[in-house]
């Protein structure tokens, strides 16, 4: 454990959906990588030292607005893997709001506008992936949801360890 590892915020799915993506990642992820439950990163790496004015940003947040709205549309290729393609332009314009307050310090992975997913499997070959997405096609139907918070976690090499959540509460509308 160092003060130096990176810091990953996602956005917290609802509770039962958060169930399901996890038995699904549990199903097919191949288990030796499978460190972590289902989640939505919206950063990978913000810089450690950062820590508090995150924590602090991500508290604004969730004072200020409402659970977010979201949908689920469909499986998504991501070519060795398979993940659940979502949709939601409110976490999108929160996670602007973030990549703005650390504009200077973002990875350049984390510059860029994420697309939205939920990885239920990874690093596998191209034709086991496609194998899953024939098999998930027709199970997997698209549905509204709300985002419930956010999540910050330190990276420690493979697992994650939760530092905080931080609940949605306020009545302000993302998007």
């Amino acid at each position: 454990m160092s003060e130096h590892d990176p810091l990953i915020l996602t956005a917290q799915l609802p509770r039962d959906m958060h169930a399901w993506a996890t038995s699904l990642r549990t199903s097919y992820f191949p288990p030796e990588r499978n460190y972590l439950e289902a989640h939505v990163t919206l950063f990978h790496a913000l810089p450690a030292q950062c820590r508090e004015e995150v924590i602090d940003c991500c508290k604004e947040l969730a004072r200020d607005y409402a659970p977010v709205e979201a949908r689920l549309l469909r499986l998504m290729s991501l070519g060795r893997g398979t993940a659940l393609k979502l949709e939601s332009p409110g976490i999108l314009a929160i996670r602007e709001r973030i990549a703005e307050r650390f504009h200077g310090m973002l990875t350049t992975q984390d510059q860029h506008r994420p697309r939205l997913h939920v990885t239920i499997q990874n690093k596998v070959t191209s034709s086991e992936a496609k194998a899953l997405q024939a098999e998930l096609e027709g199970a997997i139907e698209p549905r509204d949801f709300a985002f419930r918070g956010l999540a910050l976690f330190h990276y420690r090499g493979g697992p994650w360890e939760l530092a905080r959540e931080f609940a949605f509460r306020g009545v302000q509308k993302a998007g």
